[in-house]
């Protein structure tokens, strides 16, 4: 019988527990569900969005789940169960996979990915082994700093490489700075990080596909029923298409390789659980749930994207904003918080989440235009949390 994790359990831990209580003045109570419907439905005439779905947790409990709008250019329904892309929440599910992993014994943050692999990085030849899912790693045979990148710099964003090895000019893979020394957004280094684990040492309880162990450390036990890292034929009967910000319909991708980076498909209801997990430590131990939601390595930048954009000078750095594991925290109004996005030319996603109550928003469009409204609908259900969505977007939201 598939066991479930109970999801009511009280956890503050680490960073989490120190951060500032809210005073009662600065917490507001979730709106009612008419209250949040009407306000999703002016956020979606406001920006021509045609689809949204939308999940509050309150108190470490999925309080409210609902889907508006349309899967498809036919105008079929999007539902609660409907099929959606996840995007960069992926990183966010392989990261507590990860700490999952750790609580095992079987891989370690600070070991080096080297000492986790049969031989030389360098010398294996990723397309031999399933081609189009790795990286080049041959590029990194004249530079030994790939021996030092561990698990937490992967997680951190730190491993030094672009965001894609494909965006270089010469689509070479290259090491831009010393590993863990500063935060670059990277899906390369969860690439990398899936490589390790998909061929490392079988004695260590690696060796394994990455898609399985998310199968069987995240999806089964809180009961992730229609999520996958790669497609599933039983999806295709609710499904969502997308729209993309010039409200042309792109059908969904129907990707078959798992890719740590971002192949997931969920639905709003299984992120719901996900989400209520994550705010309330389910499945991991105190000590992994810390760090996956503490500050872990300061973000220097003004933005997110470009990725390797020059480090502001240290006075106009944010001190609310770092790099915890798979996740983005900071300090805001309500205390200490963490999110992720997910974006695509046709997809938005984000998830929100507050320590204080145990609470989060996590918002999914099948319409990259609804990402415009995202700021709007967290204050609304929320309040102020000072989310850093200026450093998210800048002056992107809601463009393809």
């Amino acid at each position: 019988m598939r066991k479930e994790w109970i999801l009511g359990a009280v956890v503050l831990v680490g960073a989490c527990a120190s951060a500032r209580p809210p005073a009662a003045s600065e917490m507001q109570p979730i709106p009612d569900a008419a209250a949040i419907d009407a306000r999703v439905a002016q956020v979606m005439a406001r920006t021509g969005a045609k689809g949204l779905a939308l999940a509050v947790i309150d108190d470490g409990q999925v309080a409210y789940v609902r889907a508006y709008g349309a899967r498809n250019a036919k105008g079929d329904p999007l539902g609660t169960g409907t099929v959606l892309y996840g995007a960069s929440l992926t990183k966010t599910v392989v990261a507590y996979t990860v700490m999952r992993l750790v609580d095992q014994g079987r891989i370690a943050l600070d070991t080096p990915l080297a000492d986790d692999l049969d031989k030389p990085l360098p010398d294996y030849d990723p397309a031999a082994i399933f081609p189009d899912k790795y990286g080049p790693y041959r590029d990194l045979a004249d530079d030994p700093r790939w021996k030092a990148i561990t698990p937490r710099m992967v997680l951190t964003h730190s491993t030094g490489f672009a965001n894609f090895a494909w965006l270089e000019p010469d689509h070479k893979l290259r090491i831009h700075f010393d590993p863990g020394t500063r935060f670059a957004y990277s899906g390369e280094g969860f690439i990398l990080l899936q490589f390790a684990i998909d061929n490392g040492r079988r004695a260590q309880g690696l060796g394994t596909d990455l898609g399985a162990l998310v199968q069987a450390n995240a999806f089964d036990p809180l009961g992730m029923r229609r999520s996958s890292l790669a497609w599933r034929d039983d999806f295709a009967g609710d499904l969502a298409d997308a729209w993309n910000d010039q409200g042309e319909a792109q059908p969904h991708d129907q990707r078959s390789k798992t890719r740590a980076a971002g192949s997931m498909d969920t639905t709003i209801a299984d992120m719901a659980r996900f989400a209520a997990a994550l705010i309330d430590c389910a499945g991991l131990s105190p000590a992994s749930c810390a760090e996956m939601t503490r500050p872990q390595l300061a973000i220097t930048t003004r933005s997110q994207f470009p990725t390797l954009q020059a480090e502001l000078p240290a006075e106009q750095r944010r001190a609310d904003l770092a790099a915890g594991l798979g996740v983005v925290v900071f300090d805001g109004p309500q205390g200490h918080g963490f999110f992720k996005g997910g974006h695509d030319e046709q997809t938005g996603n984000t998830m929100v989440c507050l320590r204080a109550r145990r609470r989060c928003l996590l918002l999914m469009a099948n319409d990259v235009r609804a990402e415009a409204g995202f700021d709007e609908l967290v204050r609304f259900v929320l309040g102020d949390t000072g989310v850093p969505f200026d450093w998210e977007y800048g002056d992107h939201a809601g463009k393809s």
